[in-house]
């Protein structure tokens, strides 16, 4: 990893065209104040020789709040969801948004990814400028600067494979204009985008809307039809039928598109979709897609997996639905320390909301560690009720639950918020051993 090698996962792989890559690799980046949580005796130290040291988390001058990430956890949620996609017949491009974490990005390719799933034009630098080479935007793309930039990375780099969704006529004109100005060399690969319904997000509302916008791109010698594509998260009411009609929408979607000879002069037709909450349903009803002219790449698009939660994805994960398919793990702990007890039943840690997920869900007190003697125990009684800014609010049953100095493992609910507020994240062994760091890019 990053931490053992002079290049590692989150090390810039010069590609030519991409952005300019950050200074150094992670290994080299200096630990200082703008890393919250490592230890200030460690000012100075590179990340690489500061994860060589193998310090344990508890006892080797990190300071709370801290956010850790399981080593073991990691390593098993991002092989099961490899031997779930191989299973089903499905390609992966996991959601890198939920962690920006190119070492995670890389980690999952070495997992079998196809590509890196992204939202924004940021997201898309931030992948490029550490080596990725197959990224699938799962959104639209008007912005003339951001369409330019990738124009050039297309010239630049022939490896490099993008493609992006379209829902509307006006949106691919907008795309077509940048494009020309820009002097675009490849064309950009564009999936048209189906709503999951009225009331949901992005997406053409009806399979007539949906074939407006593929004339468009093939009216467009800049861009080129590829596929099609949405998000069945967005469904209204979502339930298992409510989706998988939807998502046997998109797949008729795609038949008749292919019966209509729009994916002429391609090697492959791309039918995509997939949150982290619904893969079971993408899973049935992509394996039931009838035989197309051209080999299907049926893109699953999961992200939160890696990493999983305590809280929203923990309930929702179609491996609940499932059981035999396995089960994730949540990955996360975020240790906060006990700094007031005004009463018996009142407690305060100093995590807050610049911290924690809270969008959703609040931290779930886990496991108490003694200030005393560093002995681990269930968070019994302890139940957070509340975020400020820079504290938990915590109730207890009795005076005995929680000291001044406890250091408490707090369990996060939905990831794509706890990754977003912590630049530099151990990479923690179940003894304590810090092993390695994760470096997010927000």
């Amino acid at each position: 990893m990053a931490a053992d090698h002079a290049a590692g996962p989150d090390s810039p792989a010069g590609n030519p065209g991409s952005a300019a890559p950050p200074a150094g690799t992670l290994a080299d980046e200096r630990v200082d104040f703008r890393f919250k949580g490592l230890p200030p005796d460690a000012e100075g130290l590179t990340v690489g020789e500061l994860a060589a040291q193998r310090r344990n988390l508890f006892t080797g001058g990190f300071t709370t709040p801290v956010l850790a990430l399981s080593a073991e956890r990691i390593e098993h949620n991002l092989a099961l969801m490899e031997t779930y996609a191989t299973r089903h017949g499905l390609a992966f491009a996991p959601h890198g948004k939920t962690s920006m974490a190119p070492s995670l990005f890389a980690r999952q390719e070495q997992h079998g990814a196809w590509g890196i799933t992204l939202a924004l034009p940021h997201q898309v630098r931030v992948a490029r400028a550490f080596g990725t080479r197959r990224i699938f935007l799962a959104n639209e793309l008007v912005d003339a600067a951001a369409l330019t930039w990738i124009a050039g990375e297309l010239t630049a780099d022939p490896d490099f494979r993008f493609l992006c969704y379209a829902d509307s006529v006006p949106g691919v004109e907008l795309m077509d204009t940048a494009l020309r100005a820009a002097g675009a060399t490849r064309p950009v690969d564009v999936v048209v985008e189906l709503g999951a319904g009225e009331g949901a997000r992005t997406g053409a509302r009806t399979e007539a809307d949906c074939a407006a916008v593929a004339d468009a791109v093939a009216a467009a010698p800049t861009l080129r039809l590829v596929g099609v594509a949405g998000y069945e998260g967005e469904v209204p009411d979502a339930d298992p039928s409510r989706v998988r009609a939807w998502l046997s929408r998109l797949t008729d979607l795609a038949v008749a598109f292919d019966r209509d000879g729009r994916f002429a002069g391609i090697d492959e037709i791309v039918v995509s979709a997939g949150g982290s909450a619904w893969f079971d349903a993408v899973a049935d009803v992509f394996g039931a897609l009838p035989e197309l002219s051209l080999p299907a790449l049926k893109l699953l698009r999961s992200g939160a997996y890696v990493s999983h939660d305590d809280g929203h994805y923990r309930h929702v994960t179609p491996f609940n639905r499932v059981p035999e398919e396995g089960s994730l793990q949540p990955a996360f702990r975020l240790w906060a320390q006990v700094v007031s007890r005004p009463t018996p039943t009142q407690a305060f840690l100093n995590s807050g909301k610049r911290d924690a997920a809270y969008d959703l869900h609040l931290p779930a007190a886990q496991v108490v560690r003694n200030a005393s003697d560093g002995v681990e125990r269930e968070a019994s009684g302890v139940r957070v009720t509340g975020l400020s800014d820079q504290h938990a609010w915590v109730r207890t049953d009795g005076a005995d639950d929680l000291a001044v100095g406890d250091w408490v493992g707090l369990g996060l609910s939905h990831p794509c918020t706890s990754f977003d507020k912590w630049a530099l994240i151990p990479l923690v062994t179940a003894d304590g051993t810090v092993t390695d760091f994760v470096r997010t890019y927000f």
